[in-house]
Parts: structure tokens; sequence; C-alpha cells
């Protein structure tokens, strides 16, 4: 990943999205602050919710045997 400044960016674009297309992300900032950023489109993220809406229209899933997490009842209010 590189960070680029506004700047460098207009002047580059062609380039850095040549470089994108062949899979790289590239960050664009301004003074130091970053403000967008150059992914593949391949690359989106999903949301949690996305991911298991996918899988509901699949036909769902099991969670299966999972183990119970300890709880601290210093941290949540059971009673």
């Amino acid at each position: 990943m590189e960070i680029v400044q506004v700047a460098q960016a207009k002047a580059h674009l062609s380039a850095l999205l040549e470089r994108v297309e062949a899979g790289e992300e590239i960050v664009i900032a301004r003074r130091g602050k970053v403000i967008a950023r150059l992914i593949p489109e391949g690359a989106r993220t999903q949301s949690a919710a996305e991911a298991l809406g996918e899988a509901w229209a699949l036909g769902g899933f099991e969670l299966g045997d999972i183990p119970e997490l300890p709880i601290d009842r210093h941290a949540i209010d059971l009673d």
C-alpha cells in the first residue's frame, strides 16, 4: 500500500489506476490525512450483514457445536 498526496494522484491518475488493476491498494491523502482508497474492484469488503444475507439466501447455515464462552460478570450486568 502506498500513500500519495492529492496533487500526485491528480497528476498520475492513469498510472495509479493501472497499479490498482494489478492488485495494489493506493491511499490518497490531503495534508497527511487519509481521505480515500483506490482498491481493485474484486477486493470489496463485505459487512457481516451482507455475508450472512448471502449465506441465508443459499439456504442458511448451521452453527454446529459452539463452545460456551466465559462471561465476565463484572463487565456485563446480568442481574
